[in-house]
Order: structure tokens, then C-alpha cells, then sequence
């Protein structure tokens, strides 16, 4: 294929520390974690508008201009539906806010319309209903408000020394026993690294470790592969905080299964 100079994102890997805060903020999904460091997997995904400098906490992204393949739209909305974190709808409002501005790509006239990340196809199946009426209402284990993480104070007492446990949003929809199996005892802050600001979410729990200095973290997250994100946060967060904490992840499948936790090395 023929090369054209055109810009292009150049990860430092001295810089790298594999957070992963990069990985959502690509809107072509052009990044991945690679043996512990961020790696563009393929020049042609990358549009090289530098959307993913800003959630770098080590600026070891920078945007270079170099001869490099052609920007492959038709590549880029593959490579989504198979394994991106970000909806196509947000790839291709993307390209429209960008147009014109991207050498060697010419913008499709429509954008096809049954695509779409994994994460976000529809699904559908019956639920059959095995409860008797006569089952006792079960209790709630919250213990705390406000529970999004957005809006707990970092300094909450409830935080202090406590089990915390960071939820994606949609795990309590999805687990039907979250109160007991998950939350019970544990205080929690609940969010999403899809549709929420990343680095806000670092900061706040890197803030909340320092503050609180919690007995454990765990995450509870979807197996979607956007919520993995959220892992890497609340593991990037425990770094920061320069503190030894137990930290676990548990994956929870959209039927409701749930994984056995697995500690998660910092």
C-alpha cells in the first residue's frame, strides 16, 4: 500500500506505564495493552487527531506527522465490531466533527447502519420465573448515599478502612443477588469508563485510597470490553496512591453469571 505523510499517534514506552486510560478514549479503537505497555495495532486505524493525548497521565502519547498508510475507514468499522470499546454511533459522530480533517480519507457517504461494538449488540432471552410469591422481600445492603462515583466525597466515613467495592453501573441490573453476594459489608462507588470522563474517575479514586486507605478494593465489572477499563482505573488508582492494597476483579457475564474474583497484581 502506498504511504502518505499525514499525522499519527507515537506511544514513549518509557513513558508507558499500561494504565490503560488510552484505550478508551480512542474513538477507532486503535489501541490496545500489549505485555503490559499501550501499542497502536495498526497505522490505518489511526486517524491521527490525537483524541487519546489528554487521558495519557504520563504524556507518553504525542501526535508525529510520518509516512504511514492511509487512513482505512471500512478497516476501522471491522475492527469495531469485532473489538472496540466504543459504539460505532461515537466513531462515526467522531468523523463528523472532524471532517476535512483527516488526509487520505474520504468521508462514506452513509455510515452502515447494523453495526456496532460487542459490548453494545442487542440480545434478548426469556427469563423463567421460579420464585413463589410467599418469598420474603429481600433486605437491602446499601449502607451509604450517594453511591455514583462522580458525587462521593473522598473523604466520606464510610470509606474509612472499609471494603470498597467499584462497581460499573450496569452490574446490579444484570447480578440478581448483588446485594448479598457482592455489596453486602462493602462500601461503594458506582461509575462507567464508556459514557463517563476516565481521567475524572482516576483522580477520584487515587483521592479516595489516600484519604481513606481502605482495607481492600474490588471492581465488579461486565464482561463487555469497555467495563474492562474500569479494572485498569481503580489498579492505576492503587499505583498512584503509592499504598499496598488487596485488589481483586469480578467478572460478571450479561446473562448474570458471576466469575470467581481474581486478584489483580499492581
Amino acid at each position: 500500500m502506498t504511504k502518505i505523510k499525514r499525522n499519527i499517534i507515537k506511544i514513549d514506552d518509557q513513558k508507558c506505564n499500561g494504565c490503560g486510560l488510552c484505550i478508551p478514549a480512542c474513538p477507532e479503537g486503535a489501541l490496545q495493552i500489549v505485555n503490559g505497555k499501550a501499542v497502536l495495532v495498526k497505522e490505518s486505524f489511526c486517524d491521527g487527531l490525537g483524541a487519546c493525548l489528554g487521558d495519557c497521565p504520563e504524556g507518553a502519547l504525542m501526535v508525529v506527522k510520518e509516512d504511514v498508510d492511509h487512513y482505512d475507514a471500512a478497516g476501522v468499522i471491522e475492527n469495531l465490531q469485532h473489538q472496540s470499546p466504543d459504539l460505532l454511533e461515537r466513531h462515526m459522530k467522531h468523523l463528523k466533527n472532524h471532517e476535512g480533517q483527516i488526509p487520505g480519507f474520504d468521508k462514506p457517504e452513509s455510515p452502515p447502519a447494523a453495526c456496532a461494538c460487542p459490548g453494545s449488540a442487542m440480545r434478548h432471552w426469556q427469563v423463567e420465573n421460579n420464585q413463589s410469591q410467599a418469598n420474603p422481600r429481600i433486605a437491602s445492603e446499601l449502607r451509604q448515599w450517594p453511591v455514583q462515583l462522580h458525587l462521593v466525597p473522598p473523604a466520606a466515613p464510610y470509606f474509612k478502612n472499609a471494603d470498597i467495592l467499584i462497581v460499573a453501573d450496569c452490574v446490579p441490573f444484570v447480578y440478581p443477588n448483588f446485594h448479598q453476594d457482592l455489596l453486602k459489608g462493602k462500601a461503594i462507588a458506582v461509575g462507567c469508563p464508556k459514557l463517563d470522563d476516565v481521567r475524572a474517575y482516576l483522580d477520584k479514586i487515587t483521592q479516595i485510597i489516600i484519604a481513606a486507605r481502605p482495607k481492600s478494593i474490588s471492581v465488579a465489572y461486565m464482561e463487555v470490553p469497555c467495563c474492562t477499563g474500569l479494572v485498569q482505573i481503580a489498579g492505576q488508582a492503587i499505583k498512584n496512591s503509592g499504598l499496598d492494597i488487596p485488589f481483586e476483579a469480578i467478572l460478571i457475564t450479561i446473562k448474570g453469571d458471576k466469575f470467581e474474583p481474581q486478584t489483580v497484581a499492581i
